[in-house]
């Protein structure tokens, strides 16, 4: 036992000595040549590192003295589980790394390539004897292969440790809580792994097909002999089965290689020998496997994604009519919308018209989706535009265009969608007022204020960033308030940005920080620094005293979130 908790503390400063490496050697390196230079954007530098510092911050300020100050009294209390216990739960920040950690690869690619200062930046710091003759690379990968680490470790520590031993409680509620880590960082590669087949995917239908979606998951892809109804002879298709949809495809031959054009969508199967039968609206598909294998490997996936769809669209259809019922929640505050409002898709540019949308619920916006301004009974009426299926005002809907999927009848659009099907502004003066508010068409809610610990509008400013103030709705969950979300706007679902507050410092600026704003107050860790502005005093002194027990607890969230 006492090898084995050696070794954790062991790995965990070989593990410290690499994250210093990545933050205080080859961040802060790049760092220092894209703000005095400007050889390179800063953003390059952010993306490639995404929350490295944290994550530095956290085992060096914490884990690793807590296991350095175990060991040495280890004579009089031989254990480890309390310290894991009480910090696993900080080990959720390895997700948003894991997640970014594909594009920090391809964007140390780019850049190695595109920029001639980046590049000798890297490689000259890569031939120091600390970074042994490994690249950058190796080295950011050490984050990612760490938790599971942690996982084997405790894993082998709990197996030799008698059952009655003080400690086996604390280490098996700690291996249970890195166990989630672990499985946190896992999902994140996962949904990566994803998203990289439906690129593929996409790039084998030619960009015909829009699926690089975060809803869409590839199921099973496949080449699959269809029977001529004329004569019964075999043709060679390929069915991609999605989570929503079978593509059934048919091999287009093109300078760059083959690809696939989809000719038919459907969603249901019949079994019949060593066949089966996709059944659609307008057409029906007799498809043959070349194995029983394979044909009910089909069928199985087909059957299992249908009645999979049908219990997620049912829950959702509960879902939303229980919030429509839901008469508690006061008329001006941000809410959660129904999660099949994700599903909507005003599609690009070049679909608009030509598909019908999937409308958005009249009842779940209160503001105009264009002009922003507030919907009542009498002189701002809810309308839909036909074209993107958005809820907006009469004013921004009063322009008329002939659309492709109604049989190229005129159908009331708003003023965005009018000049991009018709090619011309109606008028100057309203679509530069659309233009200048307009949002995402996946727009829905974020967070409600009754389920954060503070929450509200600050103008922000990163200290060498390079850009001004700029305002934006800030969020501390009470269910992880030792994070720090940055939101567009209060009902945005996505934040830009989330901010670990483990190990930052707070303070008032100085007066070399020259900040022209009134009520500001500054969060520092290493070599970042956020300023902050608040509307006024008041505001200004509670976020500060949020931040201030946030920064400092070493107790885990739950303490935290007890003590605001």
């Amino acid at each position: 036992v006492f090898n084995i908790a050696n070794e954790l503390l062991l790995t965990e400063t070989a593990y410290v000595s690499k994250l210093h490496l990545l933050d205080q050697v080859f961040c802060l390196r790049l760092l220092e040549e894209a703000r005095s230079r400007s050889s390179f954007p800063c953003d390059v530098v952010h993306g490639i590192f995404s929350n490295i510092c944290s994550i530095y911050c956290f085992h060096q300020q914490f884990l690793l003295p807590a296991l350095q100050k175990r060991m040495e009294e280890w004579n009089s209390n031989p254990r480890i589980g309390d310290i894991l216990q009480k910090l696993a739960p900080f080990l959720k920040m390895y997700g948003e790394y894991v997640k970014n950690f594909d594009r920090s690869m391809e964007l140390v690619n780019v850049w190695m390539e595109r920029s001639a200062p980046f590049k000798a930046i890297v490689q000259e710091t890569q031939r120091e004897e600390r970074c042994g003759n490994l690249t950058l690379q190796h080295h950011m990968l050490e984050p990612v292969q760490r938790i599971p680490r942690y996982e084997l470790l405790l894993k082998d520590y709990l197996h030799r440790l008698p059952e009655d031993d003080q400690d086996h409680r604390d280490a098996q509620k700690s291996l249970e809580l890195i166990a989630t880590a672990a499985e946190h960082s896992n999902a994140a590669i996962r949904k990566m792994e994803r998203m990289r087949k439906l690129l593929k995917v996409y790039e084998l239908l030619g960009g015909e097909e829009d699926i690089v979606n975060p809803t869409n998951e590839l199921i099973k892809e496949g080449h699959i002999l269809k029977l001529s109804n004329k004569n019964g002879s075999t043709q060679d298709r390929y069915l991609i089965l999605f989570n929503d949809r079978l593509l059934y495809c048919v091999p287009k031959l093109r300078l760059i290689g083959q690809k696939y054009g989809v000719r038919l969508k459907e969603t249901s199967s019949v079994a019949v020998p060593r066949t089966f039968l996709v059944s659609g609206k307008q057409r029906s598909l007799e498809l043959q496997a070349r194995t029983e294998v394979e044909k009910r490997d089909w069928i199985q996936a087909i059957q299992a994604t249908i009645q999979r769809h049908e219990q997620t669209v049912e829950s959702f259809r509960h879902l939303t009519c229980s919030l429509r019922d839901d008469e508690s929640t006061p008329p001006h505050s941000p809410v959660r919308h129904a999660p099949s409002q994700l599903l909507v898709v005003g599609g690009s540019a070049s679909h608009l018209g030509k598909r019908a949308p999937t409308p958005i619920r009249e009842k779940e916006v209160t503001l105009c989706m264009k002009c922003q301004e507030p919907f009542n009974a009498i002189t701002k009426r809810r309308h839909h535009c036909k074209a993107c299926g958005h809820v907006v005002c009469g004013k921004c809907s009063e322009f008329r265009a002939r659309l492709s999927y109604d049989n190229n009848r005129t159908n009331r659009v708003c003023v965005d969608c009018y000049a991009m099907l018709v090619g011309v502004c109606p008028s100057q003066v309203g679509l530069s007022s659309s233009s200048q508010r307009r949002r995402s068409i996946l727009e829905v809610s974020s967070l409600a204020a009754e389920n954060s610990v503070i929450c509200s509008f600050l103008y922000h400013m990163e200290k060498g960033g390079g850009r001004g103030w700029t305002k934006a709705w800030f969020v501390i969950p009470e269910n992880e308030p030792l994070v720090l979300y940055v939101y567009g706007a209060p009902q945005d679902v996505k934040a830009q940005r989330s901010i670990p507050l483990i190990g930052f410092e707070v303070a008032l600026p100085e007066s070399c920080d020259r900040l022209e704003r009134r009520h500001a107050f500054k969060i520092s860790q290493s070599h970042l620094t956020l300023y902050f502005s608040a509307e006024g005093e008041e505001l200004q002194r509670r976020w500060m005293d949020i931040l201030s027990r946030a920064v400092v607890c070493r107790d885990g969230p739950n303490v935290v979130a007890d003590q605001m």
